[in-house]
């Protein structure tokens, strides 16, 4: 889950919410980027998180009794496959990205052994499913470049790193080659530079739960809290400049 601290309490943007938000952004990139499996991208893009389920989870605190953030913690190979165990059950196209994302997301922890034998293994089934589909390597890049974007530029407003005075913050490189950084235009809009949207104007919305409490005795006294908050939408306007 995504921990912010506000003047509130702590601000909850659940995995799942993240992914959500992630497949809005991608709906609105520019339709050059669509490939013939788009639905099977967008889905790939909303639900590859959906194995994290932190109220189906223990562990959720600090020492100090808080709200664990997920840069906190590392990958887990349960995490991984259960992933994995998902996506092939909706299409070769899903797994292979998602499977790529893994990659991505594991590529600073080969001390685990464990973790590495998986990757491995995830390695050779991109090879294979890649053939399967006719793809190529450029092809896979392409779409994972996307998906990685939508998924960066997510992170960056789930986690509020917007900055103030109109300082650009990088996104990530996109699939139409660009480096693109995230503005805000003023207190209202946001800006991507260079635009990489279909619109010229848009919105996107993803779920919060602000939870008053500081510290929890218990992972149960915190998925208590959570689970009775009414969730809260947060709007973010974008606009060409």
């Amino acid at each position: 889950m995504i921990v912010n601290y506000t003047v509130g309490g702590w601000e909850i943007i659940t995995q799942r919410a993240h992914g959500l938000l992630a497949a809005a952004l991608a709906s609105n990139w520019n339709k050059s980027v669509q490939s013939h499996r788009w639905v099977e991208t967008l889905i790939a893009i909303a639900e590859h998180d959906d194995a994290q389920l932190e109220m189906e989870q223990n562990n959720l605190l600090t020492p100090q009794g808080g709200p664990v953030n997920f840069a906190m913690r590392g990958m887990e190979l349960s995490h991984c496959r259960e992933t994995m165990t998902r996506a092939c059950s909706k299409s070769i196209y899903i797994a292979l990205l998602c499977s790529y994302h893994l990659n991505f997301l594991c590529k600073d922890q080969n001390d685990d052994a464990s973790l590495k034998a998986f990757l491995n293994e995830q390695k050779a089934l991109r090879k294979k499913w890649i053939g399967l589909l006719g793809m190529t390597d450029n092809d896979l890049e392409h779409d994972y470049r996307l998906f990685e974007w939508c998924d960066a530029l997510s992170l960056l407003l789930c986690t509020q790193k917007c900055q103030p005075e109109g300082r650009s913050l990088e996104v990530s490189k996109g699939p139409d080659g660009n480096l693109h950084k995230l503005k805000a235009v003023d207190k209202e809009y946001l800006t991507i530079d260079p635009w990489p949207f279909e619109q010229d104007q848009f919105t996107v919305q993803c779920e919060a739960r602000s939870i008053k409490q500081l510290s929890f005795k218990s992972d149960e006294e915190f998925k208590k809290n959570f689970n009775e908050c009414i969730p809260e939408l947060k709007t973010w306007n974008f606009k060409k400049q």
